[in-house]
């Protein structure tokens, strides 16, 4: 790749440890209203899947939900999983580290959840102030991982090319959405041994190994450059 000039961060699970309280919340919710769900459906299966595409998987296994239910129990959900969100979310651990390392870098959010969402989660673990309102919503650009619009919009919106840019995400869905976008990927795999990393991504098991994984990439892009102007 050229040197690494953006850095796009996926949000839950990447820098926010959010993943629990919205697999609970999301458990509540939909066995409510009789779709049967565990918390540890949303690590083992749906990790990074939008909340209608779960649904609808769901809808197919065991029947339809009315939508003037639907509306909102999920509205509902994310009022509940917002108040949490304020109170009980910390950071993943190492993702403050390597954002303080690497704050001479343009960086965004890039989530398949709402704005608003991302926004309290930034906010309650002190990260805020690092991406102001680089906040790319899959609910704003009505358009969800994996398809790879969402990040080429961010991209587009930052002011670079997708070869530009580096992506870290932890969940498959977005790994997936970056490569596809052209974009170089760092893989956050916090389930090893349970989760294969697509090919083509760079994996990497803490948020602390980050900033020496963007300055290797420096390194053999410069290495690169001089090559090729030696020729």
């Amino acid at each position: 790749m050229t040197r690494p000039l953006c850095l796009l961060f996926d949000c839950d699970g990447t820098l926010v440890d959010s993943e629990p309280l919205l697999a609970d919340e999301m458990a509540t919710a939909l066995n409510a209203v009789g779709l049967p769900f565990q918390a540890s459906d949303y690590i083992g299966e749906f990790r990074g899947a939008r909340f209608r595409r779960i649904v609808a998987a769901l809808e197919s296994r065991h029947g339809s939900v009315a939508p003037e239910v639907l509306e909102p129990l999920e509205a509902t959900m994310r009022t509940n999983l917002n108040r949490r969100l304020s109170t009980e979310l910390t950071p993943i651990d190492g993702a403050s580290d390597a954002l303080a390392a690497l704050h001479d870098y343009p960086m965004g959010v890039v989530s398949n959840g709402p704005v608003n969402k991302i926004r309290t989660s930034l906010e309650a673990t002190g990260l805020a102030g690092l991406f102001g309102e680089r906040l790319f919503s899959a609910y704003e650009a009505n358009c969800w991982k994996p398809d790879p619009c969402l990040y080429r919009h961010a991209a587009s919106q930052m002011g670079y090319a997708p070869e530009q840019c580096l992506a870290i995400e932890d969940s498959v869905v977005g790994v997936r959405a970056a490569l596809e976008a052209g974009m170089t990927v760092v893989h956050l795999n916090r389930y090893p041994d349970v989760e294969e990393t697509p090919e083509g991504a760079i994996m990497i098991t803490s948020m602390f190994q980050l900033p020496t994984v963007v300055a290797r990439l420096v390194m053999e892009a410069a290495t690169s450059r001089r090559r090729t102007a030696s020729r």
